[in-house]
Protein backbone atom coordinates (compact mmCIF):
# COMPACT_ATOMS: atom_id res chain seq x y z
CA UNK A 1 0.00 0.00 0.00
CA UNK A 2 3.22 2.32 0.54
CA UNK A 3 4.49 1.42 -3.08
CA UNK A 4 0.95 2.35 -4.29
CA UNK A 5 0.70 5.71 -2.25
CA UNK A 6 4.09 7.23 -2.87
CA UNK A 7 6.03 5.68 -5.70
CA UNK A 8 3.77 8.11 -8.39
CA UNK A 9 4.31 11.28 -5.50
CA UNK A 10 8.24 10.96 -5.12
CA UNK A 11 8.40 10.46 -8.77
CA UNK A 12 6.64 13.52 -9.37
CA UNK A 13 8.51 15.50 -6.98
CA UNK A 14 11.84 14.12 -8.91
CA UNK A 15 10.94 15.41 -12.06
CA UNK A 16 9.17 18.35 -11.45
CA UNK A 17 11.95 19.69 -9.38
CA UNK A 18 14.80 18.80 -12.09
CA UNK A 19 12.90 19.11 -15.03
CA UNK A 20 11.24 22.22 -14.35
CA UNK A 21 13.78 24.34 -13.24
CA UNK A 22 15.00 27.51 -14.69
CA UNK A 23 17.98 30.14 -12.99
CA UNK A 24 20.52 32.58 -13.37
CA UNK A 25 23.10 34.90 -12.11
CA UNK A 26 23.95 38.17 -12.72
CA UNK A 27 27.51 39.89 -12.67
CA UNK A 28 29.01 43.24 -13.08
CA UNK A 29 31.92 44.38 -14.68
CA UNK A 30 33.21 48.20 -13.29
CA UNK A 31 35.52 49.40 -15.70
CA UNK A 32 38.35 52.31 -15.30
CA UNK A 33 36.36 53.53 -18.50
CA UNK A 34 32.70 54.01 -17.13
CA UNK A 35 31.32 54.36 -19.89
CA UNK A 36 32.95 50.89 -20.76
CA UNK A 37 31.08 49.36 -17.70
CA UNK A 38 28.35 46.64 -17.23
CA UNK A 39 26.83 46.07 -13.94
CA UNK A 40 23.82 43.93 -15.00
CA UNK A 41 24.85 40.70 -17.05
CA UNK A 42 22.55 37.90 -16.60
CA UNK A 43 23.34 34.80 -17.38
CA UNK A 44 20.01 32.31 -17.78
CA UNK A 45 20.31 28.77 -18.26
CA UNK A 46 17.94 25.94 -17.61
CA UNK A 47 17.33 22.11 -17.77
CA UNK A 48 18.17 20.29 -19.78
CA UNK A 49 21.72 22.47 -18.87
CA UNK A 50 23.55 22.17 -21.85
CA UNK A 51 25.81 24.96 -20.26
CA UNK A 52 28.14 25.15 -23.25
CA UNK A 53 25.05 26.40 -25.39
CA UNK A 54 24.45 29.66 -22.69
CA UNK A 55 26.47 32.74 -24.34
CA UNK A 56 26.35 36.25 -22.77
CA UNK A 57 28.42 39.20 -23.71
CA UNK A 58 30.52 40.88 -21.18
CA UNK A 59 32.54 44.19 -21.90
CA UNK A 60 36.30 44.34 -22.45
CA UNK A 61 37.29 47.54 -20.95
CA UNK A 62 39.76 48.18 -23.94
CA UNK A 63 36.98 50.44 -25.95
CA UNK A 64 33.35 49.36 -26.96
CA UNK A 65 33.61 46.08 -28.74
CA UNK A 66 32.70 43.55 -26.15
CA UNK A 67 33.68 39.73 -25.47
CA UNK A 68 31.26 37.10 -26.31
CA UNK A 69 31.44 34.15 -23.45
CA UNK A 70 29.62 30.45 -23.20
CA UNK A 71 29.84 28.93 -20.20
CA UNK A 72 31.46 25.30 -19.49
CA UNK A 73 29.76 21.93 -19.67
CA UNK A 74 27.26 20.27 -20.57
CA UNK A 75 25.06 17.78 -18.03
CA UNK A 76 22.27 17.29 -20.14
CA UNK A 77 22.76 13.26 -20.68
CA UNK A 78 22.14 12.64 -17.32
CA UNK A 79 19.29 15.35 -16.19
CA UNK A 80 17.49 13.71 -19.17
CA UNK A 81 18.22 10.21 -18.26
CA UNK A 82 17.22 10.99 -14.60
CA UNK A 83 13.70 12.94 -15.84
CA UNK A 84 13.15 9.96 -17.98
CA UNK A 85 13.47 7.55 -15.34
CA UNK A 86 11.11 9.17 -13.28
CA UNK A 87 8.44 9.97 -15.83
CA UNK A 88 7.98 6.43 -16.68
CA UNK A 89 7.87 5.13 -13.05
CA UNK A 90 5.16 7.48 -12.50
CA UNK A 91 3.06 5.80 -15.23
CA UNK A 92 4.28 2.49 -14.30
CA UNK A 93 3.25 3.46 -10.83
CA UNK A 94 -0.47 4.90 -11.70
CA UNK A 95 -1.03 1.58 -14.25
CA UNK A 96 -0.07 -0.68 -11.24
CA UNK A 97 -2.45 1.18 -8.73
CA UNK A 98 -5.12 0.53 -11.51
CA UNK A 99 -4.31 -3.08 -11.85
CA UNK A 100 -4.08 -3.52 -7.89
CA UNK A 101 -7.59 -2.17 -7.09
CA UNK A 102 -9.78 -3.17 -10.55
CA UNK A 103 -8.22 -5.97 -11.38
CA UNK A 104 -6.81 -7.94 -8.70
CA UNK A 105 -7.77 -11.18 -9.70
CA UNK A 106 -6.26 -11.07 -13.20
CA UNK A 107 -2.98 -9.77 -11.69
CA UNK A 108 -2.97 -13.54 -9.81
CA UNK A 109 -4.27 -15.26 -12.84
CA UNK A 110 -1.31 -17.73 -13.69
CA UNK A 111 1.09 -15.85 -11.68
CA UNK A 112 2.39 -13.47 -14.59
CA UNK A 113 0.95 -10.16 -12.92
CA UNK A 114 3.32 -10.41 -9.51
CA UNK A 115 6.30 -12.52 -11.89
CA UNK A 116 5.84 -9.46 -14.12
CA UNK A 117 5.70 -6.81 -11.13
CA UNK A 118 8.94 -8.39 -9.47
CA UNK A 119 10.91 -8.09 -12.32
CA UNK A 120 9.98 -4.65 -13.35
CA UNK A 121 10.79 -3.53 -9.41
CA UNK A 122 14.00 -4.79 -9.70
CA UNK A 123 14.58 -2.89 -13.12
CA UNK A 124 13.53 -0.05 -11.59
CA UNK A 125 15.52 0.28 -8.38
CA UNK A 126 19.06 -0.30 -10.62
CA UNK A 127 17.70 2.47 -12.43
CA UNK A 128 16.71 5.25 -10.03
CA UNK A 129 20.31 4.04 -7.83
CA UNK A 130 22.06 5.01 -11.35
CA UNK A 131 20.47 7.73 -12.52
CA UNK A 132 20.34 9.78 -8.94
CA UNK A 133 23.83 8.78 -9.06
CA UNK A 134 24.41 10.48 -12.46
CA UNK A 135 22.21 13.01 -11.59
CA UNK A 136 24.09 14.07 -8.56
CA UNK A 137 27.74 14.10 -10.22
CA UNK A 138 25.71 16.42 -12.95
CA UNK A 139 24.46 18.78 -10.71
CA UNK A 140 27.93 19.55 -8.80
CA UNK A 141 29.34 19.84 -12.16
CA UNK A 142 26.32 22.66 -12.78
CA UNK A 143 27.41 24.49 -9.82
CA UNK A 144 31.16 24.23 -10.57
CA UNK A 145 30.22 25.76 -13.97
CA UNK A 146 27.68 28.55 -12.48
CA UNK A 147 29.56 29.32 -9.59
CA UNK A 148 30.17 33.05 -10.04
CA UNK A 149 33.84 33.26 -9.11
CA UNK A 150 34.24 30.72 -11.86
CA UNK A 151 32.71 32.34 -14.54
CA UNK A 152 34.17 36.27 -13.70
CA UNK A 153 37.97 33.97 -14.49
CA UNK A 154 36.58 33.58 -17.92
CA UNK A 155 36.14 37.41 -18.16
CA UNK A 156 39.33 39.30 -19.68
CA UNK A 157 38.14 42.15 -18.10
CA UNK A 158 38.77 40.52 -14.95
CA UNK A 159 42.10 39.78 -15.47
CA UNK A 160 43.20 43.19 -15.14
CA UNK A 161 43.55 44.65 -11.47
CA UNK A 162 42.16 48.03 -12.56
CA UNK A 163 38.52 46.83 -13.46
CA UNK A 164 36.48 45.59 -10.47
CA UNK A 165 34.14 42.29 -11.46
CA UNK A 166 31.84 41.04 -9.16
CA UNK A 167 28.70 39.30 -8.35
CA UNK A 168 25.54 40.65 -7.97
CA UNK A 169 23.56 37.78 -6.91
CA UNK A 170 24.32 33.44 -7.82
CA UNK A 171 21.76 30.95 -8.74
CA UNK A 172 19.51 29.28 -6.54
CA UNK A 173 19.92 25.75 -6.39
CA UNK A 174 17.81 24.66 -3.55
CA UNK A 175 15.04 22.43 -6.17
CA UNK A 176 17.38 20.42 -7.41
CA UNK A 177 19.13 19.29 -4.49
CA UNK A 178 15.28 18.10 -3.66
CA UNK A 179 15.22 16.17 -6.92
CA UNK A 180 18.82 14.46 -5.54
CA UNK A 181 17.17 13.92 -2.50
CA UNK A 182 13.61 12.29 -3.98
CA UNK A 183 15.92 10.53 -6.67
CA UNK A 184 17.64 8.31 -3.47
CA UNK A 185 14.10 8.43 -1.90
CA UNK A 186 12.68 6.35 -4.91
CA UNK A 187 15.41 4.44 -5.12
CA UNK A 188 14.99 2.98 -1.47
CA UNK A 189 10.92 3.32 -1.92
CA UNK A 190 11.43 0.42 -4.86
CA UNK A 191 14.30 -1.59 -3.50
CA UNK A 192 12.43 -2.02 -0.42
CA UNK A 193 9.13 -3.21 -2.03
CA UNK A 194 11.14 -5.84 -3.89
CA UNK A 195 10.35 -8.46 -0.89
CA UNK A 196 7.02 -7.62 -1.00
CA UNK A 197 6.50 -8.53 -4.75
CA UNK A 198 8.67 -10.97 -4.20
CA UNK A 199 5.82 -12.95 -1.82
CA UNK A 200 3.60 -12.50 -4.35
CA UNK A 201 5.39 -14.58 -7.15
CA UNK A 202 5.40 -18.47 -7.58
CA UNK A 203 9.06 -18.61 -6.64
CA UNK A 204 8.53 -17.80 -3.14
CA UNK A 205 5.85 -20.12 -2.83
CA UNK A 206 7.65 -23.13 -4.43
CA UNK A 207 10.78 -22.12 -2.12
CA UNK A 208 8.16 -22.01 1.16
CA UNK A 209 6.44 -26.02 0.31
CA UNK A 210 10.27 -27.19 -0.69
CA UNK A 211 10.96 -26.32 2.79
CA UNK A 212 7.70 -27.50 4.38
CA UNK A 213 8.04 -30.98 2.75
CA UNK A 214 11.42 -32.04 4.79
CA UNK A 215 9.90 -30.89 7.75
CA UNK A 216 7.18 -32.65 7.84
CA UNK A 217 8.88 -35.67 7.06
CA UNK A 218 11.02 -35.57 9.19
CA UNK A 219 8.71 -35.13 11.96
CA UNK A 220 6.67 -37.72 11.17
CA UNK A 221 9.37 -39.94 10.86
CA UNK A 222 10.15 -38.53 14.66
CA UNK A 223 6.63 -39.54 15.85
CA UNK A 224 7.29 -42.45 14.71
CA UNK A 225 10.42 -43.66 16.20
CA UNK A 226 8.91 -42.42 19.04
CA UNK A 227 5.89 -44.52 18.87
CA UNK A 228 7.80 -47.86 18.10
CA UNK A 229 10.23 -47.18 20.69
CA UNK A 230 7.83 -46.96 23.66
CA UNK A 231 6.19 -50.17 22.41
CA UNK A 232 9.12 -51.90 22.61
CA UNK A 233 9.80 -50.90 25.70
CA UNK A 234 6.77 -52.40 27.27
CA UNK A 235 6.93 -54.92 25.45
CA UNK A 236 10.50 -55.66 26.44
CA UNK A 237 9.67 -54.72 30.22
CA UNK A 238 6.70 -57.35 30.00
CA UNK A 239 8.95 -60.22 29.04
CA UNK A 240 11.45 -59.31 31.18
CA UNK A 241 9.10 -59.86 34.16
CA UNK A 242 7.85 -62.49 32.46
CA UNK A 243 10.96 -64.79 32.81
CA UNK A 244 12.06 -63.40 36.10
CA UNK A 245 10.05 -66.15 38.06
CA UNK A 246 11.67 -69.72 37.81
CA UNK A 247 9.18 -72.39 35.55
CA UNK A 248 8.14 -75.80 37.52
CA UNK A 249 9.97 -77.41 34.97
CA UNK A 250 13.41 -76.23 35.84
CA UNK A 251 12.84 -77.39 39.41
CA UNK A 252 10.34 -80.39 39.22
CA UNK A 253 7.17 -81.47 40.30
CA UNK A 254 6.39 -79.88 44.46
CA UNK A 255 4.08 -81.43 46.58
CA UNK A 256 -0.03 -80.35 46.09
CA UNK A 257 -0.06 -80.09 50.26
CA UNK A 258 1.12 -80.63 53.31
CA UNK A 259 2.33 -84.28 54.32
CA UNK A 260 0.77 -85.59 57.74
CA UNK A 261 2.89 -85.68 60.85
CA UNK A 262 2.93 -89.38 61.14
CA UNK A 263 4.17 -89.67 57.68
CA UNK A 264 7.17 -87.60 58.29
CA UNK A 265 8.56 -89.67 61.97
Amino acid sequence: MCMVIFAPLFAIFAFATCGGYSGGLRLSVDCVNKTESDLSIDIAFAYPFRLHQVTFEVPTCEGKERQKLALIGDSSSSAEFFVTVAVFAFLYSLAATVVYIFFQNKYRENNRGPLIDFVVTVVFSFLWLVGSSAWAKGLSDVKVATDPKEVLQLMSACKQPSNKCMAVHSPVMSSLNTSVVFGFLNFILWAGNIWFVFKETCWHSSGQRYLSDPMEKHSSSYNQGGYNQESYGSSSGYNQQASLGPSSDEFGPQPSGPTSFTNQI
